[in-house]
């Protein structure tokens, strides 16, 4: 693989430097690693239980205008003259998915202690804004009401382009875009080799991950019978871009094998300012080789086209776990809690190393249709789900507490944030379950399904 990158042609803009450098440039060490949190959240009208729509006065748009107003976030475009389409505060953002939906994400810290204090002001802010406008915001992996043709399309470039592409390569693209929410948490690395047994271990237990935290058992205003849908949907979508990579599960796996296969996934666009060129189909390999429309690869389209990969645990300048739906407020700090715990106690990474031992691509993969249907119920590798997670968790959190010893921070450790994970797993449930169990068959579904996912 190492030879392949070597094989461009002088004619190239990018040398086999410039395709490494996005993780090479991202490498810190140990002490400087923090977790960053990203917490998407869907917007519905109070009164109606309506989508928000993208313009009017009640509409995103006008909820990223107050925003910027009255708590200093900072608007942005994505080019001169063009619509907001995200916010900026100091190492913080708040962006839109294709269909409206909000996103937090959130500045990296080295203490959960400090992503929940962010995460709750960003909850005081979006409620106070929700309040005013008649907005409430849900917490869930796929929208439990609307329709596609209920929703809006955020005027960003790279939607429209996606809107045409992706129902070419599969059958769930659009509900993807528009209809889905997630928790992620994002990872920092010291070499080559800890992002690439990060990647392994994540990669094989990123189904335990979905199982633990499913949570969107709804579809169009009735009980799916799944508990997490969201999981459904990305096995139905471009499996150009998606899934569990099983080139990175190997003992030689590298960023230049990444970067091999990243070259070979279609492209979506080419972006100038405000004109794009629809490049669709053509990998970023051949766009190196031949251009498109006039337009050469520069390392800006490069990093631009590694953020249009989808796979369940992405590398760019970090380590992105994209397993999870949208949770609750009291467990969206959870899945960072998780993530520092497992993987930033090397002990903890060494186990979970040994349980990820025992699972195969085969069987990692295979697994996938049935977790999204049963959650922890389901079983993988001969045994339920629930009982690897149970192990992952208490892992976790002895993970936390050895690095709480060395880090010595006066609020104490992080395992209150794992805590409500803990408590689920133990019983076997998922969010999903807990919300279903919750439901009261004798009242309608729509408002009861509003006061469980409320954030």
């Amino acid at each position: 693989m190492e030879a392949s990158l070597t094989q461009l042609t002088p004619r190239h803009a990018l040398s086999r430097d410039d395709l490494l450098a996005p993780f090479h440039d991202a490498l810190k060490p140990a002490s400087a690693w923090k977790v960053g949190t990203e917490a998407e959240k869907f917007g519905l009208l109070t009164d109606s239980f309506a989508p928000i729509p993208y313009e009017g006065s009640r509409g995103v748009h006008a909820v990223l205008e107050a925003l910027a107003a009255k708590y200093g976030w900072q608007p942005e475009s994505e080019y001169k003259g063009g619509d907001v389409i995200a916010l900026k505060r100091g190492l913080a953002s708040i962006t839109l998915e294709p269909g409206g939906q909000l996103e937090l994400s959130g500045a990296p810290f080295q203490s959960i202690h400090d992503t929940a204090e962010e995460w709750d002001e960003h909850l005081r802010e979006i409620h106070e804004i929700g309040s005013a406008l008649g907005i409430t915001w849900l917490g869930l992996g796929f929208h439990p009401f609307a329709a596609q043709a209920d929703l809006p399309w955020v005027p960003k470039l790279r939607y429209g382009v996606m809107r045409e592409y992706l129902p070419q390569r599969g059958g769930k693209g659009l509900d993807m875009m528009r209809r889905t929410c997630t928790v992620q948490a994002n990872l920092d690395y010291s070499s080559e080799a800890d992002a690439m047994r990060k990647l392994r271990v994540s990669l094989a237990l990123s189904p335990v991950l979905t199982a633990m935290f499913a949570n969107s058992p709804f579809y169009e205003g009735a009980i799916s019978g799944e508990r997490t849908h969201r999981g459904l949907v990305w096995l139905d979508t471009d499996p150009d871009r998606t899934g569990l990579l099983p080139f990175l599960w190997e003992s030689d796996a590298s960023f230049a094998r990444y970067v091999e296969w990243a070259l070979d996934v279609p492209m979506f666009l080419v972006k100038r300012e405000s004109k794009v060129v629809h490049n669709t189909g053509q990998t970023f390999r051949a766009f190196m080789r031949d251009g498109y429309g006039g337009t050469h690869a520069t390392t800006d389209d490069w990093v631009a086209h590694l953020g249009t990969l989808f796979p369940e645990v992405r590398l760019k300048r970090t380590i992105e776990l994209r397993g999870a739906d949208s949770l609750s407020a009291a467990l969206t700090p959870a899945l960072g809690a998780f993530a520092k715990g497992l993987y930033y106690d090397d002990a903890a990474l060494r186990g979970a190393e040994v349980i990820a031992s025992k699972l195969s691509f085969a069987q990692a993969e295979g697994s996938r249709r049935e977790i999204a249907q049963r959650g922890l119920a389901a079983e993988l590798a001969g045994q339920p789900v629930g009982t690897w997670a149970s192990e992952l968790v208490t892992l976790a959190r002895e993970g936390l507490l050895r690095l709480a010893a060395t880090e010595k921070d006066p609020r104490g450790d992080e395992t209150r944030y794992l805590a409500p994970l803990a408590e689920l797993v133990s019983r076997g449930e998922t969010p999903a379950d807990a919300m279903l169990r919750a439901i009261d068959p004798d009242r309608a579904l729509a408002p009861q399904v509003v006061e469980l996912a409320r954030l």
